[in-house]
């Protein structure tokens, strides 16, 4: 079985566990802001990164990092920083938080412990099983709250149909990536003894 990623676990360049942990959280609450804000074209509706950074960090850095990473990220939000997709357009800090995404969010938090648990340890076809299982609080959190601020038979065409193909090719790519990067940590481990 392979082992799964564990990047966020070891000391980097030079500093202490700590100020490692420090640096991965700042970094990973930045990469989480830009995943919010790039815009991909897409057919019907544009997408961001957001499913992309969240399963990413899950699995690469496992379930505390990770959820570490979404609280701050919220946090910084909630606060008013312009973090979201979308802000400072519509909105920002709770406001923002409690408006049609704000589902979404929840399930995001909910999906990187969720994730980064089912993940940990496993090989490819375990790391994209446990991705797709964190789709789940991701939509369900997502189109009940989105139910609160468009007709009930308009949730899953406004809600999910638009976005569940880019999501699965997020899902496929980091499956991909997560296979490459462990091939090349073992090659490393490898040379190094």
């Amino acid at each position: 079985m392979q082992q799964g990623l564990s990047l966020g676990t070891r000391p980097i360049l030079g500093l202490s566990a700590r100020a490692s942990a420090g640096l991965v959280l700042i970094a990973g609450v930045a990469l989480m802001t830009l995943a919010a804000k790039t815009q991909i074209p897409f057919w019907p509706v544009p997408m961001t990164l957001h499913t992309l950074a969240v399963m990413a960090f899950a699995v690469a850095l496992g379930p505390r990092m990770a959820t570490a990473i979404m609280v701050a990220y919220l946090a910084a939000g909630a606060a008013g920083l312009p973090v979201f997709s979308n802000a400072p357009e519509r909105g920002v800090g709770l406001a923002y938080m409690v408006g049609p995404t704000g589902g979404y969010l929840l399930g995001y938090l909910l999906a990187c412990p969720l994730v980064g648990a089912l993940a940990s340890g496993r090989g490819t076809v375990g790391r994209l099983g446990a991705m797709l299982v964190g789709l789940v609080p991701i939509y369900g959190f997502g189109l009940v709250w989105l139910a609160t601020f468009v007709p009930s038979s308009e949730v899953v065409v406004l809600g999910f149909t638009p976005f569940i193909l880019g999501d699965l090719v997020k899902v496929a790519l980091v499956a991909t990536g997560a296979l490459a990067v462990s091939a090349w940590v073992r090659r490393r481990q490898d040379r190094t003894g």
